[in-house]
């Protein structure tokens, strides 16, 4: 099947920004196969943009949890973690796990990873 037969692409756009979303679909709107999908229209693909920054709030961060993500971040254990804020180890077992939870984490340092990828920590 040559170019000129080919079927129409039918994309959608979920973008947060919509000054980009604007200026994306300008852009998209004049290739040539392409058609952005209309309102409840079924799409054979989607283009997505969320803010990484942004954490969702199902899975917000109180200070104390912020605190010991920091110092996992610095690779502390959680017998340093407990002496450097001045809480039990057991309560920083509960803070880390908390963490895992609120990260979908399969460990500490998916939790760190995950943090870092959402601007939540600097590494």
């Amino acid at each position: 099947m040559s170019a000129d037969n080919a079927p129409e692409i039918v994309l959608s756009l979920e973008i947060d920004d919509p000054a980009l979303a604007d200026r994306l679909a300008a852009l998209l709107g004049n290739v040539a196969g392409l058609r952005l999908a209309k309102p409840g229209e079924q799409a054979a693909a989607t283009v997505v943009a969320r803010d990484p920054r942004i954490m969702p709030e199902d899975i917000a961060l109180t200070q104390r949890e912020l605190d010991v993500l920091a110092l996992m971040a610095e690779g502390a254990s959680n017998k340093m973690i407990a002496r450097r804020l001045g809480i039990s180890v057991h309560t920083v077992k509960f803070h880390v796990g908390s963490l895992l939870d609120k990260l979908d984490a399969t460990g500490r340092t998916d939790a760190v990873a995950h943090a870092a990828r959402r601007g939540v920590i600097e590494l």
